[in-house]
């Protein structure tokens, strides 16, 4: 059978185009398409920088001003807590001052949250002791055909059961995941016992500091007085005609420096007022006011040894119990990893029921149970490096208890020997302040009468005013070391009624 040739022109409506004429037509869409195509390539480079310019500053020069996250709100003062602080004319206690900051502390709150974690998660290690139990339900269709279509099976079926996973013998994993949880948990618990010695700490250093510093501008409002006191004699010996003018400039001038410090301390006194309330977690201005620093104290020396002290920190300092709690913690991390290459012994049992929808709820039940012995042989080197791991890690928190007990030898050597150095500190400024004292009653007097000039009396006057400033820092220098050898030995809490 021969073929015959169609013509090209056939079957195409409207006759035999040229190529010419075939393509004509889709100029318009081939240039568009291109034109779309370049224009998409040309943007490429284009939509990455577009995007780095709008999250960067645009030059190297120039800050970014881009917009910044929402900050959370602060955390307000709880208002009943402010209701107990007295207001302006009231004082407060050192006692309660510290209990005020221990209930609006974030630091003492922040801790003992995280002890609660930490007690969460002893439980959730113990619960490696108890049966795993879970529940299912399947609902399912299946469709079988066996041979060439000779049987076929489509089956509904509703399967509720339940299996059972328990561990029965593990070699000392549980018991070491137990034990590293519990070691974590006391470490918690002695940090919170640390941040709470540690407000106290603060809040008695900006109570003595605030002392100090009402009792320094006390002493200056005294010197104050004084010079005053010697500008007036100065002024009424030079209208007797048995001064000369240079007696009253230099008595003047000695006034204008007292008058000067006097300034600056009440300043000082306001800010440090400010410290004490920031230290109590209130605002800076709210009116928090205590008493005056004691005149006399009850200096004595110490009853005890410094090594009785350092065998005493060594046992109730909370922050070396802390760290020898994080080493426990660590040797039993090394040991529950060791035990992953021990065989464990795990008991399987399960239970379920097949409901057959289209057999009128027929059913079937199926029961297992299994004790299989678990052996690891090989797993890559994973328990191995993690057991290296462990191991110089626990290593390493050994070192660390260590090197935090070195410096706790340290700080109880520092902070007796402050106690000592205050104590004959006090004894001295007390000794001076009376002969500065004595020193200008005979100046001043011997200047009235005629017998002593200017100079002496200036003199012996700012010598009383450095003494009355000695002997105000003494005091106050050994109140806050007696609350610092407390602190470093482990013992501080918070303060006895009555104390200043």
């Amino acid at each position: 059978m021969r073929m015959r040739p169609r013509p090209l022109g056939r079957g195409i409506p409207g006759g035999f185009r040229s190529p010419a004429t075939l393509v004509t037509p889709l100029l318009p869409m081939t240039r568009l398409s291109i034109a779309l195509v370049g224009g998409l390539f040309a943007c490429a480079p284009v939509l990455p920088e577009s995007r780095i310019a709008s999250d960067v500053a645009r030059a190297p020069a120039e800050p970014w001003k881009g917009p910044l996250p929402p900050a959370p709100p602060p955390p307000g003062v709880d208002q009943s807590l402010l209701a107990q602080v007295p207001r302006q004319g009231a004082t407060l206690t050192l006692r309660q001052l510290v209990l005020f900051a221990l209930q609006n502390s974030p630091q003492t709150r922040s801790t003992w949250l995280s002890a609660r974690a930490a007690a969460a998660g002893v439980v959730s290690r113990q619960s490696a002791y108890y049966p795993q139990i879970d529940a299912q339900a399947q609902l399912g269709y299946t469709h079988q055909t066996l041979g060439k279509g000779v049987a076929t099976f489509d089956v509904f079926a509703l399967t509720p059961g339940g299996t059972l996973n328990y561990l029965l013998l593990d070699l000392g994993g549980r018991s070491a995941d137990v034990g590293e949880a519990e070691a974590l948990l006391e470490a918690a618990n002695l940090t919170h016992n640390l941040a709470i010695q540690d407000l106290v700490l603060r809040v008695e250093q900006a109570y003595f500091q605030y002392l100090s510093t009402k009792a320094l501008a006390a002493a200056d409002e005294e010197t104050v007085r004084e010079a005053q006191t010697a500008y007036q004699a100065a002024e009424e010996r030079r209208n007797a005609g048995v001064a000369t003018v240079a007696d009253v400039l230099q008595a003047k001038t000695q006034l204008s420096q007292a008058r000067l410090a006097l300034q600056q301390a009440v300043g000082q006194v306001a800010t440090v007022r400010g410290a004490l309330a920031t230290s109590l977690g209130v605002p800076a201005n709210l009116p928090v006011d205590v008493g005056e620093l004691p005149e006399e104290l009850p200096v004595h020396p110490l009853g005890e040894a410094v090594e009785k002290l350092i065998e005493r920190a060594q046992a109730q300092r909370p922050d070396l119990a802390r760290a020898r709690a994080q080493a426990l913690a660590a040797a039993n991390r090394e040991s529950s990893i060791r035990s992953r290459g021990l065989p464990s012994l795990v008991l399987n049992a399960g239970a379920s029921r097949n409901y057959f929808l289209d057999s009128l709820f027929a059913h079937g039940n199926t029961y297992s149970a299994a004790v299989t012995l678990h052996i690891p042989i090989f797993n890559g080197f994973r328990d191995s490096a993690d057991l290296l791991q462990a191991r110089e890690q626990a290593r390493a928190a050994e070192a660390d208890a260590q090197s935090v007990e070195q410096q706790i030898v340290l700080q109880v050597w520092s902070s007796y020997q402050a106690v000592k150095t205050a104590e004959l500190r006090v004894g001295t400024s007390r000794d001076l302040l009376a002969s500065a004292h004595e020193s200008a009653e005979v100046a001043r007097g011997r200047y009235k009468a005629g017998v002593g000039s200017i100079l002496d009396l200036l003199t012996a006057q700012s010598a009383l005013a450095n003494a009355r400033a000695q002997d105000v820092q003494a005091r106050a220098d050994w109140l806050v070391s007696l609350a610092t050898l407390s602190h470093d030995t482990g013992a501080l809490g918070l303060p006895p009624e009555g104390s200043p």
